[in-house]
């Protein structure tokens, strides 16, 4: 992937915050220590982590960067939402507002996982 322009930067920003609000109403949905919350828990941290950078990222400075453990923890969580992401693209027709969402979210993730492997 080439250079992340602010446009660019600001779709993902659109992106992953639609996900971390979706995320915060559906945790709840599951038992406290059960494997889906915890799987939700940790995708939330994950996409929180990647929007800090992408933030970081426009505006060019940041008071506080994540820490190297959390750009770690995130890492994997991120991969898993791209991968499930892309099977469940295909299963989608082109041109209907669930397959142009998930390529809004695929974008997002795919820029929030160049920053989390540039390790800002």
């Amino acid at each position: 992937m080439g250079k992340l322009t602010a446009k660019d930067m600001e779709e993902a920003v659109a992106a992953i915050s639609s996900m971390i609000t979706k995320a915060e109403g559906f945790i709840d949905k599951f038992p406290e220590g059960s494997p889906q919350h915890s799987l939700q828990r940790n995708r939330l941290a994950a996409l929180k982590t990647a929007l800090q950078l992408i933030n970081c990222e426009l505006s060019g400075a940041c008071e506080e960067l994540p820490t190297a453990a959390e750009l770690q923890q995130a890492r994997a969580p991120i991969a898993s939402l791209i991968s499930k992401s892309e099977k469940t693209r295909l299963k989608l027709k082109p041109g209907t507002w669930q397959h142009s969402m998930l390529e809004a979210n695929l974008k997002g993730l795919y820029r929030a996982s160049t920053l989390l492997d540039r390790g800002n």
